[in-house]
């Protein structure tokens, strides 16, 4: 059992790993944050004091727990220093598959023998990140949803040769995070993205045919359907690279099949650097205001 107090790694120090480190430190867990880049540790660091400097605020928390949660991270540029005496590492890199395989080589020639090795992909096959460790059956998917301090669910994704144990152990400390975890099989997308990103991507489809407008189509999924924001919105959110990269996923695992063909626009507007959020512009516009983003339909 992984318990409060024990050593985790989050590798990867984006949006989601800084996010991840957060949670877990939040939670008394001794945090190492792992990147290349110095200056995107300095600036994880950063967003995770702002964030929760923010639940103080808001008096989520009492600022003795902020004040506890920083010391209990550490930084590194080193997988193989970050990972030495951890017991549980969280791979949170760029979706892709190189990048990944590399990193989980990295990890499990570092990691003490019986650390789990898990991984926060969205959509990528957790069996072929467990075939290239010497220990697949502490391979595991954490699949943390974004923004991961506010997000309560965490898809866990079993490959087959995962051990019950381990998905036991995940479970658990899941829980202890505060968050909901539920336990999947290892199929391209999971549940969660393979039923999102179509949905997503019949949206742009609809757009690119001249259904509707983006405004029309976010508001009848959020008044129609009960969507707390629109697919063109949450794409933009997510990153429309990453919407890209996980409908390629989702086409290419299941065969080619047709289903899953991205759309021409998507394909288009990552080609032109319009990402969504974190470029500026995607389907709206987003200029970063005082507090909090601001969004204009185009």
């Amino acid at each position: 059992m992984i318990e409060s107090g024990a050593n985790v790694a989050v590798i990867g120090a984006g949006t989601m790993g800084n996010g991840i480190a957060h949670v877990f430190a939040q939670r008394g867990y001794k945090v190492t944050l792992i990147d290349v880049s110095a200056d995107q540790l300095e600036k994880a660091v950063a967003t995770i004091g702002k964030n929760l400097d923010r639940m103080v605020a808001k008096e989520i928390i009492r600022k003795e727990l902020k004040e506890a949660a920083l010391k209990n991270i550490t930084t590194s540029t080193s997988i193989a220093e970050g990972v030495k005496e951890s017991v549980l590492v969280v791979e949170a890199a760029t979706e892709n598959l190189d990048l990944k395989l590399k990193i989980f080589q990295q990890m499990d020639a570092a990691a003490p023998a019986g650390c789990i090795l898990s991984t926060n992909t969205s959509s990528i096959s957790i069996g072929k990140m467990a075939a290239v460790t010497s220990r697949p059956e502490l391979v595991i998917g954490m699949h943390f949803m974004n923004p991961v301090p506010v997000m309560k669910l965490v898809e866990i994704i079993n490959h087959p040769g995962t051990s019950k144990e381990v998905t036991d152990n995940i479970v658990a400390l899941s829980k202890d995070l505060g968050k909901v975890p539920c336990v999947v099989n290892d199929f391209p997308g999971f549940i969660s993205n393979r039923i999102l990103m179509p949905m997503i991507n019949e949206a742009i489809y609809c757009l690119q045919e001249g259904v509707a407008g983006v405004a029309e189509i976010d508001t009848i999924m959020k008044l129609g359907m009960a969507h707390p924001m629109g697919p063109l919105q949450l794409a933009d959110l997510i990153g429309l690279d990453v919407c890209l990269s996980i409908m390629n996923v989702l086409y290419e695992g299941f065969g080619n099949n047709p289903k899953y063909t991205p759309s021409p626009l998507l394909v288009e507007m990552v080609k032109k650097g319009k990402l969504g959020a974190k470029s500026g512009e995607g389907f709206y516009v987003h200029t970063a205001g005082s507090k909090e983003l601001v969004v204009s339909v185009r």
